[in-house]
């Protein structure tokens, strides 16, 4: 078969596929145009999700008739020269406008700030239709309608209207964040118009127009550096999370990127302190000297690689980590807004029927619980003396609260999560602060004391292991045992003892006592197969956080246990000092904080 040479509009039409994938990604390129431009107000129309008009007008710059005929000509750009290692735009490929014109019905007017007039070029499937002088403000206005009606195989794979203006809309919120100093204004047929202020400086202001504005009142700053690469931004508290990822939102140098590096590296900075399936909100801004990241991965521009990935993982999961151990174990502030639309204002009579009156409920008599109530008779009872229950204080190390003063020597004011005052259902512990009340689930909270206490003598020294009366022999192929034994002291320190015994067999002689009676053979085997995979002994000692969580939710004290004041009080104080005690161990909240004034709406009285 003979070689040809594909003709200009085909080749236009294939890269075509690369740079606008759907009506998103034609705004998406338009915007940052404008942005280029130094435009202060952009305003983006569509109808039917972008597939039918595509209007983007700017107050930009704007281009000559000179520019225009080049604007819509492959590689014809004004933002880079000779080298990709200092790209500081956020287009610099040239290929954006060609790339529409050749699938759609492309019309562009422009005009100077300083010149007397505009001028006007049309494309369709790739085809100049006219340049000609035009009546135009000054700015740009970039038409796209029709989009896809050259290449019609890929028109069928656009999902529905409502989808694409859905993505229309997720790119304007990106770029609107990254631009806090541009007003966006959203509107068209297909959807109710969106607007968002230009807010200066102020950074926050605008991810409030976006994450709604609870977030200002739940989100943590970052600022922090590491060899020239700085980070900053915000990050939510743990307990203000949602169920996706889309509330992560991440620049670098300005950028909206969707990098896999970056999204990996908040979802490990917030682990153990979100629930399985929930997702924190961030927005994180990266500033790093253009050579040493690449963003022309892609045409789409959305994905980056740095020169060190790992230095920019550790600052991003040192840098949150760091914030949430200063500043994140208070409650969200959702949690009280939650509870307060949970309360029905006003006495309803029909609701409540009170009993008739015996001597079984005469307020004289003392409330005693029936004989079958086994909350108080049969129901296993942890210790406060050492924070856990007498088998859990046998297999690791706990911290021991002191003993406070009673509740109504407590000063409220004297500490961040005030004095107890109740406790209600045998499980919730009501505190009052200096300015409205906090409500404890105790078993929640007790159970991170433990697990954090526990997590710290994991990491801290050698854990505490138990001698086999009888050593335990594993067979295992002599490849999988010269691989453990070239961790044989990682394994040491964790707990786990074993030696060679032959060429072809380990033998086990201590293992971790937090693990209590331990399948030997499985773990043996298990590290094995790790081993030879990843090359890490790391499947221990996750084995063993997780076993500690575990521990931690049976050693702390129950529901159902009835806490003295100075109990209450005590695991008050210890959760003041202790990191990620606002969630469990799995991510829920253990307190909610209800201010006076939020009571006092409650009764009208604000």
């Amino acid at each position: 078969m003979a070689i040809r040479q594909l003709s200009e509009t085909l080749i236009n039409q294939i890269a075509a596929g690369e740079v606008i994938e759907r009506p998103a990604s034609a705004a998406k390129e338009l915007i940052e145009n404008a942005l280029d431009a130094g435009a202060t107000r952009i305003e983006i129309a569509t109808s039917g999700g972008g597939k039918s008009l595509l209007r983007v007008s700017d107050n930009g710059s704007g281009m000559d008739v000179t520019d225009l005929e080049l604007a819509v000509r492959r590689h014809c750009t004004s933002k880079i020269s000779d080298t990709l290692d200092d790209i500081r735009t956020l287009g610099f490929r040239g290929e954006a406008l060609p790339s529409i014109g050749s699938v759609a019905r492309l019309s562009i007017s422009s005009r100077r700030k300083d010149s007397a007039g505009g001028s006007e070029i049309a494309v369709a499937g790739g085809k100049l239709l006219h340049l000609r002088p035009s009546a135009s403000n000054p700015g740009t206005i970039v038409e796209v309608r029709d989009l896809f009606f050259a290449t019609p195989a890929r028109l069928k794979f656009l999902k529905t209207e409502k989808a694409e203006a859905a993505a229309i809309t997720e790119i304007v919120k990106r770029m609107a964040i990254a631009f806090p100093g541009v007003r966006f204004v959203l509107s068209g047929t297909d959807r109710t118009t969106l607007e968002f202020p230009a807010t200066g400086d102020d950074h926050l202001a605008r991810m409030a127009q976006i994450l709604g504005k609870e977030f200002r009142d739940n989100a943590i700053e970052i600022d922090a550096e590491r060899e020239d690469v700085t980070l900053t931004g915000f990050a939510g508290v743990p307990t203000f999370n949602r169920g996706n990822s889309a509330h992560q939102y991440a620049f670098v140098n300005g950028r909206p990127v969707q990098d896999k590096l970056i999204l990996s590296a908040i979802r490990g900075a917030y682990a153990e302190t979100i629930p399985s399936g929930r997702y924190p909100v961030a927005v994180l801004s990266i500033t790093i000297d253009p050579a040493l990241v690449d963003v022309n991965v892609h045409p789409a521009k959305s994905d980056v690689r740095f020169r060190d990935p790992q230095l920019v993982r550790g600052l991003i999961v040192g840098a949150i980590r760091e914030a949430l151990a200063r500043d994140g174990s208070r409650a969200a502030t959702t949690g009280a807004d939650g509870m307060l639309r949970s309360f029905r204002p006003g006495f309803q009579p029909n609701a409540y029927r009170p009993q008739p009156w015996t001597p079984e409920t005469s307020p004289s008599r003392p409330y005693q619980p029936p004989a079958s109530d086994s909350r108080f008779s049969e129901r296993p009872q942890a210790s406060f003396d050492g924070l856990v229950s007498p088998t859990a204080r046998a297999e690791a190390p706990a911290p021991t609260l002191q003993r406070a003063a009673p509740a109504e020597a407590e000063a409220p004011s004297r500490f961040p999560l005030g004095a107890a005052r109740a406790q209600i259902h045998e499980n919730y512990i009501v505190a009052q602060t200096e300015d409205g009340l906090v409500i404890v689930d105790q078993h929640a909270a007790h159970e991170r004391l433990v697990f954090e206490a526990m997590r710290k003598a994991l990491h801290s020294k050698r854990l505490a292991s138990q001698v086999l009366l009888i050593p335990e022999i594993i067979d295992l192929p002599e490849e999988d045992c010269d691989r453990l034994m070239q961790f044989s002291a990682e394994l040491g320190e964790l707990g786990l003892a074993i030696e060679r015994f032959g060429p072809g067999a380990i033998a086990v002689r201590e293992t971790p006592a937090m693990l209590g009676e331990v399948d030997a053979t499985g773990l043996i085997r298990q590290l094995a197969d790790e081993i030879a995979e990843w090359d890490t002994a790391s499947g221990l000692s996750a084995k063993l956080e997780y076993v500690a969580a575990t521990m931690a939710c049976h050693g702390s004290v129950r529901s159902g246990r009835r806490l003295r004041p100075e109990e209450m009080n005590a695991l008050l104080r210890q959760m003041e000092v202790t990191p990620g005690s606002g969630q469990c161990n799995h991510g829920r909240p253990t307190y909610i904080e209800l201010k006076l004034s939020d009571i006092e709406r409650l009764f009208g009285r604000s």
